[in-house]
C-alpha cells in the first residue's frame, strides 16, 4: 500500500498563441492549476485542469484549503474512492465548475501516478480500445476571421493532415453564417468534415432556424447551440434536425450527461475531463454514451484526451487545439488524419519543469504533507 505523503499545487498562466473569439467571449488567458502527488514509495504523478481566464484563484483556493489536505495519508491506488470522497468532502459546492476543475487536477494526477507505477500509458491502463483516433482542428475558424481567411485555414488544415475542421458560428444573421460556411464547403469539397460551434449563443427557436439554413452543408455536428441548462430546448432541437447536436463542455457531472442521453437531446457527447471532474468520471460518461450508441468527441485538452479517446470504443474524434506547448516537451503525433497516443508510462505529457517554474504565478505554489 502506497500512501500519499505530499501534494504540491501551483498555477501557471498561459496566453493563447492566436486570438480566439467566439459568439460570446474571447479566450484571453488559460489559468492552469497543476497538482503533483507523491506517494510513500517515492513515485510522483502530475495532473492539471484549466480555466479560460476567470476563476483560477477560486480553484486554487479550494485545492489549497480543502482538497490537497484531504489527500494526505490516503492510499493512492483507491482512485474511485478518493474521487467519491472528494465529492462528498465538497458537498456544499458540488455540482459546479470550480469544484469539478479542482477535483480534476487531483484525479488526473492520481491516474498519472497509477500509470507510471504500472509502467503503462493512459490509453492502455484505462481500456486499450484503439491505437489512433480521427483528429480535427479548431486552431482557426474563429468568428472574427473573414470568409477568405476561413477558406485558407481550412484548405491548409486538410493539407496538414487533419480529417476535419471546426468553424465558429453566431453572426448577427443566419444568412451571414450560411454565407461563410457555404464558401468554405465549396472550397474544400464534400470529403472533408466540417463542424460548427455556436458557444451557447442561441435560443431554441433561433437554433432550429439556423440548423435549417445549414441543413445542406453536410455538417459533422452543431455544437453548443443553446445554453447548457436548456435540456428541453436541446431535445426539441435534436428532434428537429438531422445535424447531430454536440454538448458536454459545459456539463459538470455524469448525471447531467445521463439527463441528455435519456432525453435523446444530443448526438455527440463532448465530455471534458477537466470540467467533468477528472478521468474517473470521464470514463463513466464515455461508457454511458457508448451504451446509448452516441459517439464521444471530447472538448479541448488534446494532450490528455488523446489517451482517453484511445482507451474507449465509442470515441469518434480528438479536437486539435494546442494547450501545453509552452510548458511541455511532448507533442501529440498526427498523421493521415489521425492522432496517436503516447506509449510512455503516464498521461503522455512530459512537463518542462523549468518552463513551469518560470511561468508559475507568484505566491501560488503551496504544499500539503
Amino acid at each position: 500500500m502506497a500512501r500519499i505523503v505530499k501534494v504540491e499545487i501551483r498555477q501557471v498562466d498561459l496566453l493563447p498563441p492566436v486570438v480566439r473569439t467566439d459568439a460570446i467571449q474571447s479566450f484571453k488567458c488559460q489559468e492552469t492549476p497543476i497538482v503533483r502527488v507523491w506517494d510513500s514509495d517515492g513515485a510522483v504523478g502530475t495532473g492539471y485542469s484549466y480555466t479560460i481566464g476567470t476563476g483560477g484563484s477560486a480553484v486554487m483556493a479550494l485545492l489549497r484549503d480543502c482538497l490537497a489536505p484531504f489527500l494526505v495519508g490516503r492510499d493512492a491506488d483507491e482512485i474511485d474512492g478518493i474521487w467519491t470522497g472528494m465529492l462528498f468532502h465538497t458537498h456544499a459546492t458540488t455540482v459546479g465548475a470550480i469544484t469539478a476543475l479542482a477535483m480534476a487536477a487531483i484525479d488526473t494526477a492520481l491516474w498519472d501516478l497509477r500509470c507510471r507505477r504500472a509502467k503503462l500509458p493512459l490509453h492502455r491502463a484505462a481500456g486499450g480500445a484503439k491505437n489512433r483516433v480521427a483528429v480535427y482542428t479548431t486552431e482557426g475558424g474563429w468568428l472574427h476571421h473573414p470568409p477568405e481567411q476561413l477558406i485558407d485555414e481550412t484548405v491548409k488544415a486538410r493539407a496538414d493532415g487533419f480529417a476535419g475542421a471546426k468553424l465558429k458560428v453566431g453572426k448577427p444573421t443566419g444568412a451571414e453564417d450560411r454565407r461563410r460556411l457555404s464558401a468554405v464547403r465549396a472550397a474544400i469539397g464534400p470529403d472533408f468534415e466540417l463542424m460548427v460551434d455556436a458557444n451557447q449563443r442561441f435560443s431554441a427557436a433561433e437554433a432550429l432556424r439556423r440548423a435549417a439554413l445549414f441543413a445542406d452543408l453536410d455538417l459533422g455536428w452543431f455544437e453548443e447551440p443553446l445554453p447548457a441548462d436548456d435540456l428541453d430546448g436541446h431535445a426539441r432541437l435534436q428532434a428537429g434536425t438531422q445535424i447531430p447536436i454536440a454538448v458536454g463542455e459545459s456539463l459538470y457531472s455524469p448525471g447531467q450527461f445521463a439527463d441528455y442521453l435519456k432525453r435523446n437531446a444530443c448526438g455527440i457527447v463532448q465530455v471534458d475531463v477537466a470540467r467533468v471532474g477528472g478521468i474517473t468520471p470521464w470514463l463513466k460518461v464515455a461508457h454511458m454514451a457508448e451504451c446509448c450508441n452516441v459517439p464521444v468527441a471530447p472538448h479541448f485538452l488534446m494532450e490528455l484526451h488523446v489517451g482517453l479517446v484511445c482507451a474507449v470504443t465509442g470515441s469518434a474524434w480528438l479536437e486539435y487545439i494546442p494547450q501545453l506547448d509552452r510548458i511541455a516537451t511532448s507533442r501529440v503525433r498526427i498523421a493521415d488524419g489521425h492522432a496517436y497516443p503516447a506509449e510512455t508510462p503516464g498521461l503522455g505529457i512530459e512537463w518542462d519543469w523549468k518552463a513551469v517554474e518560470k511561468l508559475t504565478v507568484a505566491g501560488s505554489r503551496t504544499e500539503s504533507s
